[in-house]
């Protein structure tokens, strides 16, 4: 790979947002809390890896619930909200479909820093910190997190539709739908196929590409052969479609470029994934390079995540505040 490229695809992922990224600073800073919770990185961070050495689930669910909450109505712990007989909370979507590791990993976590400093620490905060730390137990980069966000004061199931993208969605609707929240393609490369290094997905996601393709042909063609048996047997025609699969085969427990270089031997799990090597010449040089370099994987995705952890904040007490519980909204 040449340096140029590397200079390239780094420029457009650090001047892509930085007039965006200018206006958060004013906002968020990773010293907002210097004050008055001074630790708060040290006890997420602690915790965080109590609770994954407990269970191999906790970082990637975790990480994935990070994700969701940014994407329904930006990075507000929304998504922490339980429902209730008047409401159902946007948690409950079947498009979010997280494990209830992540939302009792988050729970402990407000726990440990409530014992610190009590009233002061907001949830999305903390989920911004547990997500950064998620990757970096597994293995992948850390960054500095901004903080200073609020928690929303709203949580719908019904306003939620629709917003976090399909595993059956092809390249240029993914670039679309992330640039619609201000993301270049390279951005959205590096975090929709980037955060799959890790985690499971059910097999109802990704079945149709074995049994029901098209009209014309049953198997997508663009799956490697042998990958195609491996997963007809984890996943057999007449079998249980809520059953998890890695979505990363070769390192499912690691933070590595290991899924690129799947998507380019054609062993991407998800149709949304392996479109952005087989149906897309842009995305797929992207696709191509970050398989190359793990290095190069890294830096983008350390500061797409800084990015993404600025989508919809929420600052003002006017219209957001800190919880006592990240799981219901405090009384006025």
């Amino acid at each position: 790979m040449s340096a140029k490229f590397i200079l390239s695809l780094l420029t457009v992922i650090i001047y892509g947002f930085s007039g965006d990224l200018s206006a958060v600073v004013g906002q968020l800073s990773p010293d907002f809390y210097r004050f008055s919770c001074p630790n708060v990185d040290q006890i997420v961070f602690e915790t965080m890896r109590t609770l994954s050495a407990r269970s191999n689930v906790v970082a990637s669910s975790t990480l994935r619930l990070f994700f969701h909450d940014c994407f329904i109505q930006g990075c507000d712990a929304s998504i922490m909200i339980s429902s209730t007989p008047f409401n159902r909370a946007e948690r409950d979507l079947a498009e979010n479909n997280i494990a209830q590791t992540a939302f009792d990993t988050i729970v402990e976590i407000k726990r440990a820093v409530e014992s610190s400093c009590p009233g002061v620490v907001s949830c999305a905060d903390i989920l911004a910190l547990a997500a950064r730390d998620a990757v970096a137990l597994l293995g992948g980069p850390n960054w500095q997190v901004p903080k200073g966000r609020l928690d929303g004061l709203t949580s719908e199931a019904a306003t939620s539709l629709g917003r976090i993208p399909s595993a059956n969605i092809n390249a240029r609707h993914l670039i679309n739908t992330f640039a619609a929240l201000g993301f270049s393609m390279v951005e959205m490369v590096v975090l929709s196929a980037g955060a799959h290094t890790v985690g499971f997905t059910q097999c109802r996601e990704f079945t149709n590409r074995l049994y029901n393709f098209s009209p014309l042909v049953r198997t997508d063609p663009n799956m490697e052969p042998g990958f195609v048996r491996t997963l007809e047997a984890s996943c057999p025609f007449v079998g249980d479609p809520s059953k998890f699969q890695a979505i990363d085969i070769s390192t499912p427990f690691v933070f590595d470029n290991a899924y690129f270089k799947n998507l380019v031997a054609g062993r991407g799990l998800l149709f949304s994934d392996q479109d952005l090597f087989s149906g897309d010449n842009e995305t797929r040089d992207i696709v191509m390079r970050l398989a190359s370099s793990q290095d190069l994987f890294f830096t983008n995705f350390a500061a797409a995540m800084i990015k993404l952890g600025s989508l919809g904040v929420r600052t003002d007490r006017g219209h957001g505040e800190i919880r006592q519980d990240c799981t219901a909204f405090n009384s006025h």
